[in-house]
């Protein structure tokens, strides 16, 4: 029998059932091992969990050329139907983990539940790109799609995406994005305090794996006041686009999104954040097997298509 401590009864069997699973195919441990290993056995877990695209969800994949490299995307059409706007979809996995594989079937629902085209972003991974790789490859790929596909564009990440969309949004504000939609992110917020003490050592992510993940993808001379690596530490937070932040109850880094809100506010933009409760990091691929991550899941796509078609429904 797990031990699941101040947790027990706090979230749903059902949601213990996934996240037991999870833990089965990827194990907190398994943060002491080479970073190959733990990307292959990621990649396996990836597999067990991966939904199959919805029906009518086409994809390709292709390059974007970059100075000195390329980055490879994935495009999701739905067929049959004209899109209306682009989403840029930012995966997450600590800037060490993922890829195109890694969140097929989400950017596919996405695109099904939207009716909009999907460009995922296979950015480039530490430790072997350190900062500003991702984040370089999040921009460029971003402003790829602003030249060239004549769409609206949302920027949609989660946990580590979560970041890089934000990261984008600050660097190319006043831009070509529409909106943006970010699922439990990683903003680089005050660790001293709010959901990083109270969920210090919740289930699936812990305050130790946030830890280390961000030294894997600093360098020595990495400031933590840089923007571009922890968008919380930027001093403007105005001409941003629309924003909805969703975020998981029992999760170290809910703060991060109840600050980055209360900051495009008080710069005169429109931000809005729900706090999924009884939920935790990761839930997406709870999606099918726990009722509150479906509704969830459902929110974030509501929220995605509402901001393709220039509405703010909050």
């Amino acid at each position: 029998m797990t031990n699941h401590g101040k947790y027990e009864t706090r979230l749903d069997p059902a949601l213990w059932a996934y996240i037991d699973a999870l833990n089965a195919w990827y194990p907190p441990e398994i943060i002491g091992l080479p970073i190959d290993k733990q990307r292959a056995v990621y990649d396996k877990m990836c597999r067990a969990f991966h939904q199959g695209r919805p029906p009518g969800v086409k994809a390709r994949d292709g390059l974007i050329a970059a100075a000195g490299r390329d980055i490879p995307v994935r495009r999701y059409r739905l067929a049959g139907k004209a899109a209306a706007a682009m989403v840029v979809y930012y995966h997450g996995g600590g800037f060490i983990l993922g890829g195109l594989e890694s969140h097929d079937d989400i950017c596919a629902e996405i695109c099904a539940g939207t009716g909009f085209d999907v460009l995922s972003v296979d950015y480039r991974l530490a430790p072997e790109h350190v900062h500003p790789a991702a984040f370089d490859d999040a921009v460029t790929a971003f402003e790829w799609a602003a030249a060239t596909t004549g769409l609206p564009l949302v920027l949609c990440g989660e946990s580590a995406g979560g970041n890089l969309a934000a990261g984008v949004a600050q660097a190319t504000r006043r831009g070509a994005a529409i909106g943006q939609v970010l699922i439990y992110p990683e903003l680089g917020g005050d660790q001293s305090t709010g959901s990083y003490v109270e969920h210090a050592d919740a289930p699936l992510l812990s305050l130790h794996d946030i830890a280390f993940y961000r030294d894997v993808r600093s360098t020595k001379a990495q400031s933590s006041d840089d923007p571009t690596f922890s968008p919380l530490r930027d001093r403007d937070f105005s001409g941003l686009p629309p924003t909805v932040i969703v975020t998981a109850d029992c999760d170290p880094l809910s703060s991060d999104g109840e600050t980055y809100r209360d900051r495009i506010l008080a710069s005169g933009g429109k931000a809005w954040r729900h706090e999924e409760p009884r939920l935790v990091h990761s839930f997406l691929r709870a999606r099918t097997t726990v009722p509150a991550a479906a509704g969830a899941f459902a929110r974030i796509i509501a929220a995605v298509a509402a901001l393709g078609k220039g509405e703010w429904p909050y």
